[in-house]
């Protein structure tokens, strides 16, 4: 289980907190929805649970390992994706993956076949001989795919997953995204696509201004609304609008 505590950071002489007191757990075999509004909070509640950015106060546990008393055995159990991938341009896509596998102590017999698989499936085995520097967006942000599912993680945390995709990319990343939650993995995405957080969340935090607005599922949030029918859209607006 990933357990936030009371998580809070502030940035310089802002007004208010970033994130402001945020409590979540989450189950094994969950897709996490993490929702909310530009500026809301979910980038830096993501760097927070990656060990990136240090909270002000709270802590952060998964599986039992705490983030600061065993930061490598926490870390060793998170795949990442961030919003923005970076690489080592002059390396080679398949250069990149043996540096992460290195990173994770991945054998040579797995690391070849999980690079061969997830290359396959994800539609970039032909170009991971190239450069990184000769990549399009969408392909650095296949490789980043890659990379975080390479040392099969007991958490994928990704940030904003569907942007630089083309739809049958994303098509694929959602397949793995079920396959990999269904294997009693925990999955952990912000997105601004809300008809995906429908389509594959089996729970939801949205969040505004750095609050903690809602956690649950979405049935449970249409029966708070009183709204059986309503889309997720829908419901979101109308939440972050009024707060309540």
């Amino acid at each position: 289980m990933l357990i936030c505590d009371q998580l809070t950071k502030r940035y310089g002489n802002q007004q208010r907190n970033a994130v402001d007191a945020l409590t979540l757990s989450i189950e094994p075999g969950q897709i996490f929805g993490f929702l909310g509004p530009n500026g809301a909070g979910k980038s830096t509640t993501i760097k927070m649970i990656t060990g990136l950015l240090k909270p002000d106060s709270g802590s952060l546990s998964f599986m039992g390992y705490s983030l600061y008393s065993d930061p490598v055995s926490y870390k060793r159990l998170i795949g990442y994706v961030p919003d923005e991938p970076l690489f080592y341009e002059r390396m080679s896509g398949y250069e990149h993956l043996s540096f992460i596998a290195d990173l994770y102590g991945v054998g040579r017999e797995e690391r070849k076949q999980r690079i061969e698989e997830l290359g396959e499936r994800l539609l970039l085995k032909n170009a991971l001989k190239d450069e990184i520097s000769s990549y399009s967006h969408g392909m650095k942000q296949k490789l980043s795919i890659i990379s975080a599912l390479l040392p099969s993680p007991k958490l994928l945390i990704l940030d904003e997953p569907m942007v630089g995709l083309d739809p049958k990319a994303a098509f694929i990343l959602k397949t793995l995204l079920v396959e990999y939650a269904g294997s009693g993995n925990t999955v952990f995405f912000s997105t601004h696509v809300l008809e995906v957080a429908q389509q594959l969340c089996s729970s939801l935090g949205i969040i505004k201004e750095g609050t903690l607005l809602y956690n649950g599922t979405l049935k449970d949030l249409q029966l708070r609304k009183q709204e059986l029918d309503a889309t997720l859209e829908a419901l979101f607006l109308e939440l972050t609008e009024s707060g309540e």
